[in-house]
């Protein structure tokens, strides 16, 4: 594999270290199947699992400059590397230890004939690891690929120094009153930090030899004994570019103005000063800051990151707003060595739109050089295009929401999905599967889909589930998330030919389709369910037996609609699944299974008199999402669908899903033909905007998360629902387009398929019909469909009238 390699990973240096872009290669089997020559390396003396920031270092001597030169790279927590002091390479990509991510570079694009040097910036974080860190010990390993790079791999005569200067910032979660699980943040003093180690000519003569650890590297499926069990990395490496804050919102003890932000206009603190400079990105990112300032020895410089500022009550309000706000968030720190640009940049990128700079001074004044943030994230390019009318009768607002909604769905990716870049970056199934959709979408880059379906396969653990987000160092499970699993690998099936892979998670699928079917009780309904069932972040009626938040009546004692429907909707799924890979029997044992579940809800908690599904057989509670599920399902006879959803709509007594159930909703809408419905149901989106947010929240407000990936759902269903761009059959071998317009006059869209993009342009005429034109890739077959009416697709471009 060819790709851009950025730098992603996070350091201190004399100056900011300028971005490559070297060679990323692909894995070469050998190493996939054998021992590797190349030892795991750590200390000689410190603790292997306590917290530390390490350096690695080792010259080599090239006799002339090699065509290639092909490395594999791990270490545990994290690497920086370096040749010859230029970053080449941040990694592995976020996995566990039954399946470590190495990466495979070529290194030749910055080797000379003679001395050359290898070094690697690596981190253990110990308990100040974030909880999507998962470990084993402190380790480094780099595996030359032929004769002529073994000359790099790691053993005993690599050197290795523990950095000092680095302790970790501990987040007051008392604080900020919140959930948040990132990892700490670093302070780092400036006068005992090595500057300059990475560099051809720093003296490593003093650092001890770093010391083999005991056993063999190896790739999955060797050795005696478990550590890392190396796999290649599967997807690019990550995006960097660098932005720049945009305006001073807050001055106090000093004075900054828009040519610091420009990199043009160095800010003096005086000695013995306390000043604060309150910035504004403009919108949400997530980025590595890089502070460089010069003199001010012992001055102490805190940067804290938040995603909005808050009153005297915690209640963030307008996000535009700081007057009588104040920022309470995550925190770096820097100690100034006092010498010239010294040049602060963390070990993990900070989510931020405002940014506070709070500066102690000494005896010196500190002059803050420059500020400057590197942009980070998987590396997705759009390639969707999305207008809901032209000229004069174009929505602006609409083609706000697509691209707010795009900057949340990309801050909410790297290399993993994260649920929140801020709070947890966690990959969450029910999260995930919306997030993947929107990715095969608006970029057609399936990788991260793949990954994370992969991630969850192996999350699996004795019960026969998936746990509800991984990689993760802390154990949780939700069991609909299991199942919300299943419905993401028919989702990869029906937009991508990829039988093998597919048919690879059958037997999981099964393992996880049967704990749920063991857990059915005589009444055809859930009996009572363990783990943590949530459902959505909902005001749940009556669930008062329900510890947890998010759960529904009917989970912890049984007997839950909910639940059970999620579950007819899986089981019909996995049919689908089982059946196109020749396990009819199974198929059929699982269609009837959802069958008897969706009569037994019917049965139980159909209320005829209110024409809507209850929570539970007591009929004391009822939301959206048990209606929504009896449409999706099928349990509502397809006659009264319709009805169904136009209560679940106009009932405001009824629980309301969240955003994140809201695409279930939307879902059902394309379902019963009621899409021309779904542009007036967007106002929560409008509602986000209108209170200054720059991507979208995880919940109504008050909300924790500003940025919630499973809130961007209407880039998906704008290509999806509005130009109504969708699968027709497994492998997206043929395309069904069924536009809902709602009251638009018309839309154009671009959807990027395996086969080429599938390009839409559609205008409603005065009688209600539709004209425009369709373009498919040249072997794409296909139909659109509108008011009833029909016109085969074949491939290239069309005119269009019905």
């Amino acid at each position: 594999m060819n790709a851009r390699l950025f730098i992603l990973a996070c350091f201190l240096s004399l100056n900011a270290f300028s971005q490559t872009t070297p060679t990323s290669v692909s894995a070469t089997s050998r190493w996939q199947n054998a021992y590797w020559t190349a030892r795991w390396l750590m200390h000689p003396t410190t603790p292997a699992r306590q917290y530390g920031v390490y350096h690695f270092r080792k010259a080599i001597d090239l006799k002339q400059k090699p065509a290639h030169f092909v490395v594999h790279v791990s270490a545990d927590n994290r690497y920086r590397l370096f040749v010859n002091g230029r970053s080449v390479a941040l990694g592995p990509a976020r996995s566990d230890t039954q399946n470590w991510n190495y990466e495979t570079l070529d290194l030749a694009p910055y080797l000379q004939v003679g001395r050359n040097v290898l070094a690697a910036q690596v981190w253990y974080l110990g308990e100040s690891a974030p909880f999507a860190q998962m470990s084993y010990q402190l380790g480094f390993v780099l595996q030359g690929d032929g004769e002529t790079e073994k000359v790099a791999n790691t053993d005993a005569t690599w050197k290795v120094f523990q950095n000092p200067a680095y302790s970790p910032v501990v987040n007051d979660n008392a604080k900020l009153r919140t959930y948040i699980v990132v990892g700490a943040g670093d302070r780092v003093d400036g006068v005992q930090y090595p500057w300059g180690w990475e560099q051809p000519n720093f003296d490593d003569k003093n650092w001890p030899n770093a010391r083999p650890i005991g056993y063999p590297a190896k790739p999955r499926g060797l050795g005696t004994d478990g550590n890392w069990n190396l796999v290649p990395r599967t997807i690019p490496m990550m995006e960097e570019s660098t932005l720049r804050l945009t305006a001073v919102r807050r001055a106090e003890n000093g004075q900054m103005n828009a040519n610091f932000l420009a990199g043009k206009g160095p800010v003096t603190v005086q000695a013995n000063t306390k000043a604060t400079f309150l910035l504004d990105q403009g919108h949400l990112t997530n980025a590595y800051p890089e502070l460089t300032v010069s003199g001010g020895k012992s001055a102490v410089v805190t940067m804290a990151y938040a995603e909005a500022l808050v009153n005297d009550k915690g209640q963030k309000g307008n996000r535009n707003e700081v007057e009588g706000r104040k920022l309470i968030g995550f925190e770096d720190q820097f100690v100034s060595d006092g010498n010239a640009k010294r040049t602060f940049r963390p070990l993990w990128f900070r989510t931020y739109r405002y940014l506070q700079l709070t500066v102690q001074t000494a005896q010196d004044p500190l002059v803050l050089e420059d500020l400057v943030g590197q942009f980070t994230g998987y590396p997705f390019q759009q390639k969707a295009t999305f207008m809901a009318g032209s000229g004069a009768t174009a929505d602006s607002s609409l083609r706000q929401i697509w691209n707010v909604g795009w900057r949340t769905a990309r801050l909410c990716a790297g290399e993993t999905y994260y649920d929140c870049p801020y709070y947890e970056q966690l990959q969450y199934t029910g999260d995930t599967r919306i997030q993947a959709m929107i990715s095969l979408y608006v970029t057609g880059d399936d990788r991260l889909m793949r990954k994370a379906i992969m991630d969850y396969d192996h999350s699996r653990f004795n019960d026969g589930l998936t746990q509800s987000r991984y990689p993760s160092a802390d154990f949780q499970v939700i069991p609909p998330f299991s199942l919300y699993w299943v419905c993401m690998i028919h989702d990869y099936w029906l937009h991508r030919q990829d039988d093998a892979f597919v048919q690879s998670y059958l037997p999981g699928i099964l393992q996880v389709l049967n704990w749920h079917e063991q857990r059915l009780d005589k009444t055809g309904l859930n009996g009572p369910l363990e783990w943590w069932n949530f459902v959505d972040w909902a005001k749940w009626q009556n669930a008062k037996d329900e510890a947890a938040g998010g759960v529904p009546a009917g989970a912890r004692k049984g007997g839950s609609s909910i639940l059970s429907l999620q579950q007819a909707y899986t089981y019909f799924r996995a049919a689908d699944l089982l059946a196109h890979y020749g396990q009819n029997e199974r198929a059929e044992h699982y269609r009837e299974l959802a069958r008897r579940i969706n009569k037994a809800a019917m049965a139980t908690c159909w209320d005829a008199t209110r024409g809507l599904m209850a929570d539970t057989p007591a009929k004391n509670s009822f939301s959206q999402h048990g209606s929504i599920w009896a449409v999706l399902t099928d349990a509502v006879p397809v006659a009264q669908q319709k009805a169904v959803l136009q209560k679940v709509m106009a009932d405001t007594s009824l629980t309301q899903a969240t955003f994140y159930f809201k695409y279930y909703l939307f879902q059902a809408l394309k379902k019963t033909g009621m899409g021309d419905q779904y542009l007036a149901q967007l106002k929560p989106w409008r509602d986000m905007l209108a209170i200054g947010l720059t991507t979208f929240a995880e919940n109504p407000e008050p909300t924790r998360s500003d940025c919630h990936a499973w809130s961007a759902s209407p880039l998906y269903e704008f290509l999806s629902t509005v130009c109504g761009i969708n699968p027709a059959e497994p492998g997206f071998r043929s395309v069904r387009i069924t536009p809902y317009l709602g009251n638009l006059p018309g839309v154009e869209g671009k959807v990027p398929h395996p086969a080429g993009d599938i390009t839409v342009q559609f205008t409603k005429t005065p009688s209600g019909g539709l004209t425009g034109t369709v373009t498919l890739p040249a072997n794409l077959t296909g139909t659109l469909r509108w008011n009833g009416k029909s016109l085969a697709l074949k491939g290239g471009r069309q005119e269009v009238s019905l």
